[in-house]
């Protein structure tokens, strides 16, 4: 294994701010694009499913138990360790799997994407955080994997649990969850006041 340089600040974590802040920006965008549509147009919002409330629950729950994994790498844990992982991703494919039936409530009731300018906008936002989920899945697979293929022996445990590498990955990885976890929770929040404020 080779020694690791060092830095003040890894790389990896300007990076991951980098991304993080062009992400934010994206839906800042997004969002002020809403209101300035819905302003000018006069287009009253559309109420959310009642399924975007219940993905929130699902998201926060895979937010808890990837600080559960975190928690147990740290204390060197590996059953907990591997639990945790695996009912992340199941989490994670469950909120996948509600928010299509999310926006097929939409769909049933006649709001499709093209109905006005804010479904439009709602089908967007929300598609395109969907999106953001989806390219995080790859990572926690190869987590998942990684935990169950090479945390065997003993000996396998402790390189595992030993590598810098490793940790800081999964700390990226959390920084990056926690950030999808709390940008949801921001577009329910968004969406709900500009409903009941009408």
């Amino acid at each position: 294994m080779k020694p690791e340089r060092n830095y003040l600040i890894h790389p990896s974590y300007i990076v991951m701010f980098l991304v993080l802040a062009a992400v934010s920006a994206l839906f800042l965008g997004f969002s002020a694009a809403y209101l300035y549509n819905r302003l000018h147009s006069n287009i009253p919002p559309i109420k959310l499913p009642s399924l975007f409330y219940f993905n929130t629950l699902i998201l926060i729950g895979s937010s808890m138990t990837l600080r559960w994994a975190k928690k147990s790498y740290l204390q060197d844990n590996t059953q907990n360790y591997k639990i945790a992982l695996i009912i992340t991703l199941i989490l994670t494919i469950g909120f996948l799997g509600s928010q299509i039936m999310a926006w097929l409530q939409l769909y049933n009731s006649d709001i499709f994407i093209n109905y006005n300018n804010m479904a439009s906008y709602m089908y967007l936002i929300s598609g395109i955080h969907f999106v953001h989920v989806i390219a995080g899945i790859p990572f926690l697979v190869m987590f998942v994997i990684n935990a169950v293929r090479k945390i065997k022996s003993p000996l396998s445990v402790l390189i595992y649990f030993s590598d810098l590498a490793k940790k800081r990955r999964l700390n990226l990885f959390n920084i990056y969850w926690h950030y999808l976890d709390g940008l949801w929770i921001y577009l329910v929040l968004f969406f709900l006041v500009n409903w009941l404020i009408g």
